[in-house]
């Protein structure tokens, strides 16, 4: 399939390679250029969005957030420039509400839409095997198989906008068990507990998840490099909480990780290191004078 894939950030571009090593053939832009040039020798690279989906029969956006999605698919005119009868995918995470407002304006020119957020970090993507969040209708998620299977595995939620909401949930999830996580580490850890020989306890427990053993991991050997970034996991918990708002919802706990997220964020500048980094904004409120 001729697929445009806009946004080769740290998800990017390993699905970008993924798609690839499937077959398809790529165009691809970012805003900058260089991330796209790297891959040069897979796909074609374009100087603008525009020129990326002329011909494309697949469009697929994995951008920062709503505001720079909406930028680019709406007001530097990807949508209307995709061909007619194309399906363009938003795989960013975005609010629910800025994918209904695409989603109504793709379909408005007799074109297709699919909002599928993805989750599984830079290690899923890496593997192709990505948790994909889809919402739409089951033809153009059958039209869509091909290029979801090269990247992970595709879940129809609902209609436009169920993808985005799934994916917020899941980031509470996230976002929340990471908190938990760092949390007993460092209660364990003040009462003299190996954090490391912990972690390795509660696997097989009613403790375990995928957080324990990958962010856990993180933590005791104290590695931060991004495979999911704090401001992501902010903008996520931000964006479940305005929703549960909407929704007349009250989500206690996302509250409180929203507020050490943000701290973490704003105060002690971690917005790029990886969202375990949560155990380190913990150490900063410990220090004498802090809290």
């Amino acid at each position: 399939m001729r697929i445009a894939f806009i946004g080769i950030g740290l998800m990017g571009r390993p699905m970008v390679q993924n798609l690839a090593k499937a077959g398809h053939e790529l165009h691809l832009w970012n805003r900058n250029l260089k991330k796209a040039e790297r891959l040069y020798d897979i796909a074609t690279i374009h100087p603008s969005p525009v020129e990326a989906v002329k011909n494309a029969q697949i469009v697929i956006t994995m951008l920062a957030d709503g505001p720079i999605t909406s930028e680019v698919l709406i007001h530097q005119g990807v949508v209307n420039a995709t061909p007619k009868g194309a399906l363009i995918i938003n795989m960013g995470s975005v609010e629910p509400a800025v994918d209904l407002k695409i989603a109504q304006l793709v379909t408005s020119q007799n074109k297709r839409f699919l909002d599928a957020p993805v989750s599984g970090g830079v290690q899923g993507a890496e593997a192709g095997t990505l948790t994909i969040f889809v919402g739409g209708s089951p033809a153009d998620l059958a039209y869509a198989q091909p290029a979801f299977d090269a990247m992970g595995r595709a879940n129809l939620l609902g209609p436009h906008g169920a993808g985005q909401t799934a994916k917020l949930a899941n980031q509470l999830i996230v976002g929340i068990t990471i908190g938990a996580v760092a949390e007993a580490f460092k209660l364990a850890e003040s009462a003299g507990c190996d954090a490391k020989k912990l972690r390795t306890a509660l696997m097989g427990g009613f403790a375990d998840s995928k957080i324990l053993n990958l962010h856990g991991e993180r933590m005791v050997t104290r590695n931060f490099e991004p495979g999911g970034r704090s401001w992501s996991q902010l903008k996520d918990i931000r964006n479940a909480l305005n929703l549960a708002q909407e929704n007349q919802l009250n989500l206690p706990l996302a509250q409180c990780v929203e507020t050490a997220y943000r701290s973490l964020v704003n105060d002690y500048k971690g917005g790029e290191l990886d969202h375990s980094a949560y155990y380190l904004w913990l150490e900063h409120t410990l220090e004498p004078g802090q809290g």
